[in-house]
């Protein structure tokens, strides 16, 4: 007995910080120098108001209760609070920071997020081929989408979702009678 045997839960629910990941974040408490952000884990991030692109003392983002921030992890390990930035090694902000106000956020499965942030994903380039979107993908699970209407978003929204229990063939049909072919 005692087999070498790992069970991995593929489904698991709640997302667990790892050091390097790109995440979003929800401000929910401004606390001196730091804001605190729900990134769906089992306790709050921290993220210093210096640890954005040209932010100093004199120059705070302005980050308020409620704003959605895509930033990496720095610190996350089980016995220390995990705190994120919006910069990379070297001081550039390369695509984190503060997420615009008008796009649809929404949780999908740990499991569906991976796929989706596979390099050449077919899913995002075949949604890309039916009209522009901005998207952000969370290693947390949470996604931001916004396109040119609200229907669009939501069209997006809805495959995105729905790709996890579709094949391949399905998802092409669908996206097909959106684009009227």
């Amino acid at each position: 007995a005692g087999g070498g045997a790992y069970w991995v839960d593929s489904q698991q629910k709640r997302y667990v910080p790892v050091k390097g990941d790109h995440v979003i974040g929800i401000v929910t408490a401004k606390a001196g120098d730091m804001f605190k952000l729900d990134v769906g884990g089992s306790e709050p991030a921290s993220l210093s108001y210096l640890a954005f692109e040209g932010a100093t003392k004199r120059n705070r983002p302005n980050v308020q209760v409620g704003d959605l921030i895509y930033g990496q992890f720095l610190v996350a390990n089980k016995d220390m609070e995990p705190e994120m930035v919006c910069i990379d090694s070297s001081g550039k902000s390369s695509g984190m920071g503060i997420i615009g106000q008008d796009g649809f956020l929404f949780k999908v499965s740990l499991g569906l997020i991976r796929k989706l942030l596979a390099p050449k994903c077919e899913i995002i380039q075949e949604l890309s081929q039916l009209y522009p979107f901005e998207l952000v993908l969370g290693m947390n699970g949470r996604i931001w989408v916004k396109a040119k209407t609200v229907q669009q978003t939501l069209i997006i929204v809805n495959i995105l979702e729905a790709s996890e229990y579709m094949t391949a063939e399905q998802r092409k049909q669908a996206l097909a009678k959106l684009s009227g072919n």
